[in-house]
């Protein structure tokens, strides 16, 4: 007699909780530990974005010694904050305004303050990419990389240890040559991983914005590599 094949066992469903639950989770098990005056806690969070802060302190002032002084002056402001911090942007995000709030009044007594705001459009005067790497309108592929001008493999490797250090150097010396917005955005992403919507939110700047910076100062960096790996190319003579 015939049987009735079974029917597949339903897979159960998935239990772990998504990225974003777990973020906010993680979050909010730190704040609750640092108004409790945890010490650790207090220190790691200090210890790993300081460095962050002090690149964009850096941004509104004139001297590293002022960029220093405006991250102290950001954490004695967080820990006499913390029990008013309502939770509605995300602990990094609400630190970062009170460092750039921080840093546009000192910069004003500089003289030297430059909004964020005012970013619409930041260097983008010029093309990102030499547009004679490109294929004219009338080739059969318009647009495309010519054959001289398309990104060549980089050898030896970036893992290779032989030239590993040689590479981040050569990557840190292109980094500090970028335009200040541009070099502070790619830190911020590629450097220190904070998301497009944190740096938005921390320099009250567009998403659209926000994409040009990062997008300009990484293709600076790749062609600092390129010329590290090949030297300058004939394409870029005059």
């Amino acid at each position: 007699m015939a049987t009735t094949p079974a029917s597949p066992t339903p897979s159960p469903p998935d239990q772990r909780p998504t990225t974003h639950s777990a973020a906010h989770d993680v979050e909010a098990d730190l704040l609750v530990r640092l108004r409790q005056g945890d010490q650790a806690a207090f220190e790691s969070i200090v210890n790993g974005w300081s460095p962050m802060l002090q690149r964009v302190a850096r941004t509104y002032v004139s001297t590293d010694a002022s960029a220093q002084e405006i991250v102290q002056e950001t954490w004695l402001a967080v820990v006499r904050g913390l029990d008013r911090f309502e939770g509605r942007s995300s602990l990094k995000t609400w630190v970062f305004r009170i460092l750039t709030n921080l840093g546009k009044t000192r910069g004003v007594r500089e003289s030297r303050s430059v909004p964020w705001s005012s970013l619409s459009p930041v260097d983008s005067s010029g093309p990102t990419v030499d547009p004679r790497r490109f294929r004219g309108p009338e080739d059969e592929w318009p647009n495309h990389w010519t054959p001289v001008g398309s990104p060549r493999p980089w050898e030896p490797s970036p893992e290779d240890v032989t030239v590993a250090g040689e590479i981040r150097r050569e990557v840190a010396r292109a980094l500090k040559g970028l335009p200040e917005r541009q070099r502070t955005v790619v830190a911020l992403r590629d450097v220190h991983g904070m998301s497009s919507d944190e740096v938005c939110d921390a320099f009250t700047i567009s998403a659209a914005n926000q994409r040009v910076l990062l997008h300009r100062g990484r293709a600076r960096l790749r062609e600092a590599l390129e010329n590290y790996y090949h030297g300058p190319s004939p394409r870029m003579s005059v």
